[in-house]
Formats: structure tokens, sequence, C-alpha cells
């Protein structure tokens, strides 16, 4: 599970990128990202959880976020992501629904 915190903007989306790329590397069937503690993210932070998910789903593997505050949840929601994103309430129903 990769947890994010603060604001996730273009001076922290690399840091954020390097520590999914670690992640990745060791091709998890589930990720789970908990943005519960994210209080906002912009179009860099977005690309780099795009980015994340293609790369989890070439290998077979899945994509959840969880916890997500209703701020970022509305960014989410402008950019369409909602539609993509796979979007939970938190890890448990996050792993619940990934098993189906």
């Amino acid at each position: 599970m990769l947890v994010l915190q603060g604001e996730i903007d273009l001076h922290e989306s690399p840091r954020v990128k390097a520590g999914v790329q670690r992640l990745l590397e060791q091709e998890p069937r589930h990720v789970f990202v908990d943005l519960s503690r994210v209080t906002f993210i912009d179009s860099s932070g977005l690309a780099v959880l795009i980015e994340a998910m293609q790369r989890i789903q070439a290998y077979g593997g899945k994509l959840a976020l969880i916890g997500i505050h209703d701020a970022v949840q509305s960014i989410i929601h402008i950019a369409r992501l909602d539609q993509v994103f796979r979007i939970f309430p938190d890890k448990a129903a996050a792993e619940a629904a990934m098993e189906r």
C-alpha cells in the first residue's frame, strides 16, 4: 500500500512517482493508494496515478484509490477520472471488491 499525504503537486509528484516505481518493481497483484491524508492533487499528481494504473494493468494487476477526502474527490470528479479509477472508502472495501 502506498500512503500519500499533503499536497501532491508539481513539486511533490516526482517523489510520489519514485515511490510508485519502487512499489511496482515487485509487480503486486493489488495496489492500494491511500489518499486519506491528501489535501490537494493537481494534474501532475493525477498523471502519476494514471501512469501507475496503466503499468499495473499491463502486468495484470489492479489499482484502487482509498480514503479520498471531498476536496480531492471533487478534483478527480471534475477530471472525470472517477470513471477510470476504482475508488473505495477504505482498504477493506477495496480488497473485497478486487477479489470478485
